[in-house]
């Protein structure tokens, strides 16, 4: 994986500057004819110019367009089960409806979830659908969710799992609108989605630790090896936080390779070193300290107007037989009961430690009224080892090697879209 460039970096966040900066030269103009607005307003907020796509309200308004409308407005939420019912805590049945679109209906699959195209024939692991043990979590309604949002900015924070989830968001909403391709840098990690007919933005903000990082270097050549300082916020993602109305936060799977921690005095601890000098703690205490300092920015943020924050707990990965570099492998082809699965392994244990370090955020936020929550899906998911692409991603750099961390697309990653937009109209409501 190479380490996203500084050139890159700086294009993305002059492309969002400018687009703030030229919306508050209009101010005046628009404050001269605010008659003629006050008249026009329906056809100022959804007539489109295809020459500047993003309108004037795209990425800095300070006032909202759209008032979110009470849960009880949403058909499928008006019964009670967001504030009820444990959505994440049930099991997968059988769905003979199986997926929502297709590999060939959604043309923004990138090729390496199209597990299709590379050769997967077996199909029956789009027929399972997650059911809440207490109660039925309503399928993703695109049209209803772009209602929600509309007029709004919404941002994906994290690593390639996380741009994943993105990938199964737009081909779900693709049903109802095809975005216009706004950004895009060098390396494909940061990238802006814009959907005119509801003034709705979508933002893909790569980070791999969600603190500041650098890679160490032995003899002139990257070594793989990390330094992360956990009082520092990468500002790959936090400079462009005060513009986002809506954010989902996840991490995890770089955490697992060597890593030296760093705050202000020096290095505290390590992962995977074997440095007599340093202690290491492990994987799940790296990512709980960097997830503290994460979520510790957002509630500081005092130019933030971020209305929730979710959080999107560890997705596991499936290896079987050894593991991404020994030979494993992911070839099963129906879901896990959950006798199957052992809860008291390591992504069960990652997971509970990301839960505490919401629950903290969810407390102190709740006194200075921003509103936290999580999707967790590590259950739902441990459940799915049919899931990844396996050996039908088509690497030609890699092969031989098969991917057990991603999710083919259609696939059970589809079911997080199912959580988010429950979870986002109980938060935001």
């Amino acid at each position: 994986m190479k380490y996203s460039s500084s050139s890159s970096s700086s294009s993305f966040h002059y492309f969002l500057r400018e687009r703030c900066l030229n919306k508050g030269r209009l101010s005046p103009f628009f404050m001269s004819f605010v008659l003629v607005t006050v008249i026009f307003v329906p056809f100022i907020f959804y007539s489109i110019n295809h020459l500047n796509p993003i309108s004037k309200h795209a990425l800095d308004q300070k006032l909202p367009l759209f008032k979110p409308h009470p849960s009880n407005s949403f058909r499928g939420y008006d019964n009670g089960i967001l504030k009820k019912c444990d959505l994440f805590k049930g099991h997968w049945v059988p769905d003979p409806h199986g997926s929502r679109y297709t590999n060939s209906s959604c043309t923004s699959i990138p090729d390496s979830k199209n597990c299709f195209r590379h050769g997967r024939s077996d199909r029956d692991f789009l027929n399972w659908r997650w059911k809440p043990d207490k109660c039925v979590l309503p399928r993703f309604d695109p049209k209803t969710f772009l209602e929600f949002v509309k007029g709004k900015k919404l941002g994906f924070v994290g690593d390639s799992v996380a741009r994943n989830h993105v990938e199964s968001l737009l081909c779900l909403l693709s049903k109802v609108e095809t975005p216009i391709d706004q950004y895009k840098d060098s390396e494909d990690r940061n990238r802006i989605w814009y959907f005119p007919n509801h003034d709705f933005t979508l933002i893909n903000l790569w980070t791999k630790f969600l603190v500041h990082d650098e890679e160490r270097m032995i003899n002139g050549s990257l070594s793989g090896t990390f330094n992360i300082y956990l009082n520092k916020i990468d500002e790959g993602w936090s400079k462009e936080l005060p513009i986002l109305d809506y954010v989902i936060i996840s991490d995890a799977h770089w955490f697992f390779r060597q890593i030296y921690l760093h705050n202000s005095t020096g290095v505290v601890a390590c992962v995977y070193c074997n440095s007599p000098n340093v202690t290491d703690y492990g994987v799940g205490f790296a990512l709980k300290l960097a997830l503290r300092s994460a979520l510790t920015h957002i509630n500081n943020c005092k130019n933030c107007k971020a209305k929730v924050t979710l959080v999107r707990t560890f997705s596991p990965a499936h290896f079987e037989d050894g593991g991404w570099n020994t030979g494993g492998r992911c070839n099963r082809t129906s879901p896990l009961s959950e006798s199957e699965i052992n809860m008291s392994g390591p992504e069960w244990e990652l997971r509970s430690l990301q839960m505490e370090e919401i629950e903290k955020a969810r407390k102190k936020g709740g006194k200075l009224r921003k509103r936290f929550g999580v999707l967790d899906v590590t259950r739902a998911m441990m459940m799915r080892p049919d899931g990844h692409p396996g050996e039908f991603w088509g690497n030609k750099w890699m092969k031989g090697y098969n991917d057990c961390v991603h999710w083919c697309l259609p696939g059970p990653i589809d079911v997080w879209n199912d959580f988010f937009m429950a979870v986002l109209i109980r938060e935001a409501s």
